[in-house]
């Protein structure tokens, strides 16, 4: 591949990887962040009392964010927490739902397209 082409491969995977695991963070956040309030009462505090269920996608944000600066250590993380959670979500319990399935296993290549985006950029001059 012409070093021209390396570079451009590596943007478009690279901003794909971007927007995809920050519009995937942001809404699974703000739904792990809502979805358990109701049991604490709803409103505010609900919220506040169910925050600790949005931990891990608060976490899952951070490193999305920091992926502009560390694209590989971002990537490498983005990775494992999306096997992480697919293990969690899909194969440690009773259920298995597709739709958790492609969600997580999305979360997982998006990390990938971050390490591979590095590798290509890494190339470009070779």
């Amino acid at each position: 591949m012409i070093a021209k082409d390396k570079k451009h491969l590596a943007v478009v995977l690279r901003n794909i990887a971007r927007i995809g695991s920050i519009v995937i963070g942001i809404l699974v956040f703000v739904f792990a962040l809502l979805s358990g309030s109701e049991a604490y009462g709803g409103g505010l505090q609900g919220i506040i009392k169910n925050s600790p269920n949005a931990l891990p996608w608060a976490f899952f944000l951070i490193v999305a964010f920091a992926a502009r600066k560390w694209e590989l250590p971002a990537g490498i993380i983005i990775t494992l927490f999306g096997l992480g959670a697919t293990y969690f979500f899909n194969f440690s319990g009773p259920n298995f739902f597709w739709i958790t399935f492609v969600l997580t296993m999305t979360i997982t290549i998006l990390g990938l397209l971050f390490i591979i985006a590095w590798r290509l950029n890494k190339n470009k001059g070779r």
